[in-house]
């Protein structure tokens, strides 16, 4: 199919964005990388008339420290390649540019923004997983404020999200968490280029062998990314050995809400919790640690 005719804004600054989202309502849509939109288009999944883009907004690029914040902030235009090559987020969470790397191929990477995997909100997604389990945070523009939300509150069901008539994603923050390891593994049926059937994200905080704090999240196994609180409470306090995370593993095996599909029945689903939630872990626990 052919693309259908829209009209085509490039405002330059972000307030200016938000004010055309708000003037063209349901009409308008925003346009960064459309790795994911312009197919939706071409498929006559999404029909908008009017596309805002951000070519323009410089300031939503980079990908760097901010010392006044204590965080690493993530600017919601930058690629999944810029992503997985930063030399900040490789020093301070590798993890973030490890899960970028699992994700799509190369030509996705290279045009694919962040902000937009996060926006579009599906549930297989595999960047959520990994900005939860590190308390990521976004800042949302408006046409009259500015907010943010703890990411793990950003997404509302498949496709849907907190974002309110006229926002706009601006970047992602995460914020300095010095003593913790992290890691996401994930299974697609394809070695590259798949669709995750299941993904998980751990993060933990450990002195001296006993985990002091932890998160586990779990990707493309319920409407929306899910902690698994359980495995959670069963970590928090007690000593890392393979027996704990073994227990982990099954705790989030079993609160995980898949679905039968194509990809993937609700048993192999949950199996596959269970196994890469036991692999991220120790990953998350060596890295910790190195």
């Amino acid at each position: 199919m052919i693309i259908p005719e829209f009209e085509y804004l490039a405002p330059q600054d972000l307030q200016q964005a938000c004010a055309m989202l708000l003037e063209h309502g349901e009409d308008a849509q925003v346009l960064a990388g459309g790795s994911d939109l312009l197919v939706k288009m071409k498929d006559g999944r999404t029909k908008p008339s009017v596309l805002v883009s951000l070519k323009n907004l410089d300031g939503l690029k980079p990908i760097r420290y901010d010392a006044s914040i204590g965080a690493v902030v993530i600017g919601a235009r930058a690629t999944h390649s810029e992503v997985m090559n930063s030399s900040v987020l490789m020093e301070k969470y590798r993890s973030v540019c490890e899960a970028a790397h699992s994700m799509a191929a190369h030509q996705i990477r290279n045009v694919g923004t962040v902000g937009g995997n996060l926006v579009n909100a599906v549930p297989s997604a595999d960047m959520p997983p990994i900005l939860i389990a590190l308390d990521a945070r976004v800042r949302i523009a408006g046409p009259a404020r500015e907010r943010t939300v703890a990411l793990e509150d950003f997404f509302v069901g498949p496709g849907r999200t907190v974002l309110e008539k006229g926002e706009i994603l601006a970047d992602i923050v995460i914020p300095d968490q010095p003593a913790t390891g992290s890691n996401y593994k994930r299974f697609g049926l394809r070695r590259a280029g798949s669709i995750a059937v299941s993904g998980v994200a751990c993060s933990v905080t450990a002195i001296e062998g006993v985990c002091s704090d932890a998160r586990v999240v779990l990707g493309a196994v319920a409407p929306t990314p899910m902690r698994s609180r359980e495995a959670e409470r069963i970590l928090r306090g007690a000593r890392i050995s393979p027996e704990l995370i073994a227990e982990a593993g099954k705790a989030a095996g079993a609160e995980a809400k898949p679905i039968d599909d194509i990809r993937g029945s609700i048993e192999y689903r949950r199996n596959l919790v269970d196994v890469l939630t036991r692999r991220s872990l120790k990953a998350a626990f060596e890295n910790g640690h190195a």
